[in-house]
């Protein structure tokens, strides 16, 4: 007798809505994720491993208690009649946003309204993409963060990935030790939008006052908007201009994008802030500014109040100074990371500026050194070091 078993492959039901394509684009996972990804399957395989991670550039050191114990204060007042409150506006609370405006931009004709809080730069980020929407081009720094890419891709704004030249529609501007870390202007096409960061992530290296004029007059002979991210400006330790809205004429054509994340350890609170000047001008003459506030009224219903509090005290006297005293620890863990390196031999970029460390593996991608100095170090039972 012969049995015979049918077998029937059932398939998942599907939907009749079709996937971005702009998503099928992106190459591989998320930068991030993915060296926690890596590391998780080290430790798996290594449990005992004691891991320094050099990924995501996540901080380390506690809030200072000056910051959390106003962040306390607004917390409890919540619980009562007089202290609640819901909803904000959306652009941030009118102190905080004076508070920024002459903490950071005092002598340079930054205004409250200009500010625009929000629950951090990366978050602006993909904001300001939403505003500028698929049909315009852009630059980036190479190397440069991820989140500029990547969202630029989901937008729609470029064309497919070709390997070893990246996408299509995006004008890559070659940052190495041999141009100092800023880009050759005589050699990059024009584009819309100029995404730059100072100082620097990941090379730490920090524009100067000349490079920053240089780019501000390449922006207006091509009428291009610039990006700046200066989430590290704290870090500075040069004369370098901490903001873009240092050198003349830069309010017609830069937003600016910060953070108190690496300064306060606000990576898990959320809370940054973008600058956008009245002066700013889309062809048609309207201003910049107001549809970037209508992109936020509708997608944003304001950083968090409790945040917020934080933020305010991280702009006191007692606030700033915690605040440097944080940087100061970062900053003496970047030198030690400096003279590691330099005493091995290797040439190393970066870390007076920035807390970021570049250092040349030659022959070697990031990915390529990741894995053998983790493998290496725990078979060794050392620490591992992951790379970025």
């Amino acid at each position: 007798m012969v049995l015979i078993i049918c077998v029937a492959i059932c398939e998942a039901y599907k939907t009749k809505v079709y996937r971005n394509a702009n998503m099928a684009k992106l190459q591989a996972g998320y930068l991030f994720p993915e060296i926690a990804r890596r590391k998780a399957a080290h430790m798996l395989k290594y449990p005992d491993a004691q891991v320094i991670s050099l990924g995501i550039g996540d901080t380390t050191e506690p809030i200072p208690e000056v910051i959390t114990s106003a962040m306390e204060k607004r917390s409890h007042a919540l619980s009562t009649v007089d202290g609640y409150s819901g909803y904000g506006a959306e652009q941030g609370e009118k102190t905080l946003r004076a508070t920024i405006a002459s903490t950071f931009y005092g002598d340079l004709g930054i205004e409250e309204d200009d500010i625009f809080v929000s629950d951090g730069a990366k978050s602006d980020i993909s904001r300001l993409q939403v505003l500028f929407g698929s049909g315009v081009s852009m630059a980036v720094q190479d190397p440069s963060y991820p989140a500029y890419v990547d969202s630029s891709v989901i937008m729609g704004q470029t064309a497919l990935y070709q390997k070893d030249v990246g996408y299509g529609n995006i004008e890559y501007m070659k940052c190495t030790p041999e141009n100092g870390f800023f880009p050759d202007l005589s050699t990059v096409y024009r584009t819309d939008v100029i995404f730059f960061c100072s100082p620097n992530n990941p090379t730490g290296s920090a524009a100067t006052r000349d490079q920053l004029t240089r780019l501000v007059q390449f922006a207006k002979d091509n009428g291009s908007i610039i990006v700046y991210d200066s989430a590290y400006a704290m870090y500075m330790s040069d004369n370098n201009p901490r903001s873009i809205f240092e050198i003349p004429g830069a309010k017609e054509v830069a937003i600016e994008t910060s953070s108190f994340s690496k300064y306060a350890g606000f990576t898990g609170v959320r809370l940054g802030w973008t600058v956008i000047p009245k002066e700013l001008l889309f062809s048609d003459g309207f201003p910049v500014a107001k549809d970037f506030n209508r992109i936020v009224c509708t997608c944003f219903n304001g950083a968090s109040n409790i945040a917020q509090a934080g933020g305010l005290a991280c702009l006191s006297p007692e606030g700033l100074e915690a605040m440097q005293e944080v940087i100061g620890f970062y900053k003496e863990n970047t030198n030690i990371i400096v003279e590691t390196f330099n005493s091995l031999g290797f040439n190393v970029y970066g870390g007076t500026n920035a807390p970021y460390v570049w250092v040349h593996f030659p022959g070697q991608s990031s990915w390529d050194v990741f894995g053998p100095m983790c493998w290496k170090h725990a078979e060794d039972s050392r620490s591992c070091t992951s790379d970025e």
